[in-house]
Protein backbone atom coordinates (compact mmCIF):
# COMPACT_ATOMS: atom_id res chain seq x y z
CA UNK A 1 0.00 0.00 0.00
CA UNK A 2 0.66 3.40 -0.66
CA UNK A 3 0.24 6.14 1.83
CA UNK A 4 1.22 10.15 2.18
CA UNK A 5 2.33 11.46 4.97
CA UNK A 6 1.64 15.49 5.82
CA UNK A 7 3.60 17.71 8.10
CA UNK A 8 2.83 21.22 8.44
CA UNK A 9 4.96 22.66 11.33
CA UNK A 10 4.99 24.60 14.12
CA UNK A 11 5.22 28.77 14.24
CA UNK A 12 8.44 29.17 14.82
CA UNK A 13 9.73 26.11 14.09
CA UNK A 14 12.42 26.57 11.67
CA UNK A 15 15.55 26.75 13.64
CA UNK A 16 14.40 23.73 15.35
CA UNK A 17 13.76 22.26 12.14
CA UNK A 18 17.89 23.31 11.06
CA UNK A 19 19.37 21.74 13.91
CA UNK A 20 17.39 18.17 13.77
CA UNK A 21 17.65 18.91 9.97
CA UNK A 22 20.82 15.94 9.51
CA UNK A 23 19.42 13.70 11.71
CA UNK A 24 16.24 13.78 10.02
CA UNK A 25 17.40 12.76 6.52
CA UNK A 26 20.02 10.25 8.07
CA UNK A 27 16.71 8.72 9.14
CA UNK A 28 15.10 8.69 5.81
CA UNK A 29 18.10 7.56 4.27
CA UNK A 30 17.37 4.04 5.54
CA UNK A 31 13.89 3.20 5.75
CA UNK A 32 14.02 -0.71 5.90
CA UNK A 33 14.45 -1.32 9.74
CA UNK A 34 10.86 0.34 9.75
CA UNK A 35 9.42 -2.45 7.09
CA UNK A 36 8.50 1.35 5.14
CA UNK A 37 10.19 2.18 1.33
CA UNK A 38 10.64 5.74 0.59
CA UNK A 39 9.05 6.80 -3.02
CA UNK A 40 9.50 10.43 -2.75
CA UNK A 41 10.20 13.18 -0.03
CA UNK A 42 11.07 16.52 0.17
CA UNK A 43 10.07 19.73 2.61
CA UNK A 44 7.24 21.56 2.02
CA UNK A 45 7.98 25.50 1.19
CA UNK A 46 6.62 28.59 2.03
CA UNK A 47 5.25 30.83 -0.62
CA UNK A 48 8.66 31.62 -1.27
CA UNK A 49 9.97 28.42 -2.32
CA UNK A 50 12.55 28.76 0.08
CA UNK A 51 11.33 28.42 3.57
CA UNK A 52 10.71 24.90 5.11
CA UNK A 53 7.36 25.10 6.85
CA UNK A 54 6.70 21.00 6.50
CA UNK A 55 7.12 17.56 5.39
CA UNK A 56 5.87 15.78 3.06
CA UNK A 57 6.53 11.61 2.09
CA UNK A 58 4.85 9.30 -0.25
CA UNK A 59 6.05 6.06 1.22
CA UNK A 60 5.07 2.07 0.57
CA UNK A 61 4.26 -0.04 3.60
CA UNK A 62 2.21 -2.82 4.42
CA UNK A 63 -0.62 -1.23 6.59
CA UNK A 64 -1.58 2.27 8.24
CA UNK A 65 0.17 1.33 12.17
CA UNK A 66 3.53 0.49 10.41
CA UNK A 67 3.65 4.83 9.06
CA UNK A 68 2.68 5.64 11.91
CA UNK A 69 5.37 3.88 14.14
CA UNK A 70 7.82 4.82 11.51
CA UNK A 71 6.61 8.61 11.73
CA UNK A 72 7.17 8.65 15.65
CA UNK A 73 10.87 7.53 14.83
CA UNK A 74 11.31 10.78 12.89
CA UNK A 75 13.87 12.84 14.55
CA UNK A 76 11.30 15.60 13.62
CA UNK A 77 8.92 14.07 15.45
CA UNK A 78 11.04 13.90 18.39
CA UNK A 79 11.84 17.30 18.58
CA UNK A 80 8.03 18.54 18.44
CA UNK A 81 8.70 20.74 15.06
CA UNK A 82 5.24 19.18 13.93
CA UNK A 83 1.94 20.52 14.50
CA UNK A 84 -0.16 18.21 12.73
CA UNK A 85 0.44 15.15 10.74
CA UNK A 86 -1.94 13.68 8.54
CA UNK A 87 -1.32 9.92 6.95
CA UNK A 88 -3.64 9.04 4.42
CA UNK A 89 -3.88 5.61 1.91
CA UNK A 90 -2.96 6.75 -1.25
CA UNK A 91 -4.18 4.79 -4.61
CA UNK A 92 -1.02 5.27 -7.44
CA UNK A 93 -2.54 5.76 -10.66
CA UNK A 94 0.25 7.45 -12.74
CA UNK A 95 4.08 8.03 -12.59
Amino acid sequence: MFFVLHALDKAGALETRSANYDAHKAFLADTTAHGVSMIMSGPLAADDGKTMIGSLMILEAPDMKTVEVFNRADPFYAAGIWEKVNITAFVKRQG
